[in-house]
């Protein structure tokens, strides 16, 4: 008899007595990253889990002429069978998908894919049926210790300082109307026509930008965007051609020249304002301009601790996907997009850039979306074999540290934010950032540095988010705290 310290409750007896099925699995490998595997459960486990079934519901079962649970076994069991079916269907392939899962030699990274209605519950003999998994390919580990990497130094100037305030401070400037025609450093207010031939694709309208020489969008760029519209005056017409990228949702328009019919409805001039008193305590509470130059340079030099990370993170990657030769194909790289593209706006958010540098970006990851996706993936795979090697792991303070950045950036409470990322189910990329960055870390604390100027790059882009294809993406950034004021330079927690 077994001691009270040993003795085990009816159902974890039940759940631990549970035997194994009987499977044949045949699992064959169209490429590095897909499975295709097809599962034979045996006749005596359909069975089985009938039995099971039965004797659960036994004890229940209203049967005319009978007290609900005193109807005969077998007279229950011919009354119920069939409604039984897609009960012990689903029990039976959750636990063949997952006993199978566990006994192949791969590691899931996408859920089985499989029509449960077509697969049929045979009256006799075993079930099969079959499924699609993706999988983390099998490789080799490279060499990550002692890589020899390049870090990038630099010391911000004042007058370096002085040009990004000024940049800030046009969030909190006049705009004017204009006469006349437009100017460099001057923004448009337009309406675009997007036509393939004579079909009109998609419109903007009325949508203010900053003179500049690129224009983006999800799908294209107009090129020479400052040139095509300088000298225009209100009223006036002109005419653009763009290629469309080759990854644009619209399949027949890839790689396809369309044109763009850009009508100016208004030119403005932007005046700065002037740094009064109450200027500085409005927009977060300064004492006076030099400590919202301390805040500038903080910010850039959160911005260089950003673009540091990346450089080395692209040297990394370079060489420990040097011989990833591997298969990914482009259905599963479309998948696996937005998780990188939700990774890349929560570590830009974190990082201090402003919502324009996010939306160029993005426009950026969409038009080449299958190659970042695909040396995103390679670099994910290894940093997840060196993570379980190493067992790191995200922890709560690193979430809280996380979303605490994002807050201080988007001028919200960490609460908020924290919200938001779990209603768009983005706290799994918050992880695989958190996890990647410490993986990063181990691998430069084992690295040798030579250490290169920082060159940044010149700001030559205005972005709109918006697929001249017609395409419609979900917005990953924000909406503005501020109905019509500009973000705050010193959060909160910097003023209390």
């Amino acid at each position: 008899m077994a001691t009270p310290d040993t003795e085990l409750a009816p159902e974890e007896a039940s759940e631990q007595e549970k035997p194994k099925l009987a499977l044949e699995v045949k699992v064959d490998t169209p490429s590095a990253c897909q499975r295709h595997v097809t599962v034979t459960v045996a006749r005596n486990d359909i069975e089985r889990y009938f039995s099971e079934a039965f004797d659960d519901l036994a004890p229940k079962a209203e049967v005319a002429g009978f007290r609900p649970g005193r109807a005969p076994r077998k007279l229950v069991e011919s009354r119920f069978r069939e409604q039984m079916a897609s009960q012990v269907k689903g029990s039976l392939l959750m636990d063949s998908v997952t006993q199978a899962s566990e006994e192949c030699d791969f590691s899931a990274i996408s859920e089985p894919d499989f029509d449960f209605e077509a697969i049929e519950l045979p009256d006799d003999g075993p079930m099969t049926f079959e499924f699609d998994i993706e999988v983390r390919p099998e490789f080799d580990m490279p060499e990550w210790k002692g890589l020899k990497l390049e870090r990038q130094e630099h010391e911000y100037s004042d007058d370096e300082v002085s040009e990004h305030l000024t940049g800030l401070l046009t969030r909190y400037g006049k705009i004017t109307s204009k006469d006349g025609a437009a100017e460099a450093g001057d923004q448009v207010t337009l309406n675009i026509a997007f036509k393939d031939g004579e079909e009109e694709l998609s419109t903007v309208e009325q949508h203010t930008v900053e003179i500049k020489p690129t224009l983006s969008f999800s799908d294209g760029n107009i090129e020479g965007f400052d040139k095509l519209v300088t000298g225009a005056s209100v009223g006036d017409h002109r005419e653009a051609k763009i290629t469309i990228s080759e990854e644009a949702e619209n399949e027949a328009l890839r790689g396809k020249e369309v044109s763009a019919d850009i009508e100016i409805r208004e030119v403005q001039h932007l005046d700065l304002p002037e740094m009064t008193p109450a200027f500085l305590d409005r927009i977060g509470g300064f004492e006076d301009e030099e400590e919202l130059r301390d805040a500038v340079r903080g910010e850039l030099e959160r911005q260089l601790t950003y673009h540091q990370q990346q450089k080395i993170r692209k040297q990394i990657t370079a060489i420990l996907t040097k011989d990833a030769k591997w298969e990914l194909p482009p259905e599963m790289l479309r998948r696996q997009g937005r998780r990188e593209m939700e990774r890349a706006v929560l570590e830009l958010r974190s990082s201090g850039f402003s919502d324009d540098v996010i939306r160029q970006h993005q426009n950026q990851l969409r038009q080449n979306s299958l190659a970042s996706t695909e040396r995103a993936l390679k670099e994910h795979f290894i940093f997840e074999r060196i993570a379980e090697e190493h067992e790191i792991d995200a922890e709560p303070s690193d979430y809280d540290a996380e979303i605490l950045l994002i807050a201080r950036q988007s001028q919200e409470s960490p609460r908020r934010v924290r919200a938001r990322l779990e209603k768009r189910g983005q706290m799994d990329a918050l992880r695989n950032q958190i996890i990647e960055r410490k993986v990063i870390e181990l691998i430069t604390d084992a690295a040798e540095f030579t250490e290169t100027p920082f060159e940044a790059e010149k700001d030559e882009t205005s972005a709109i988010d918006h697929s001249i294809t017609g395409f419609v993406h979900e917005d990953e950034i924000p909406e503005a705290k501020y109905g019509g004021d500009a973000e705050e330079l010193k959060t909160p927690d910097d003023r209390s």
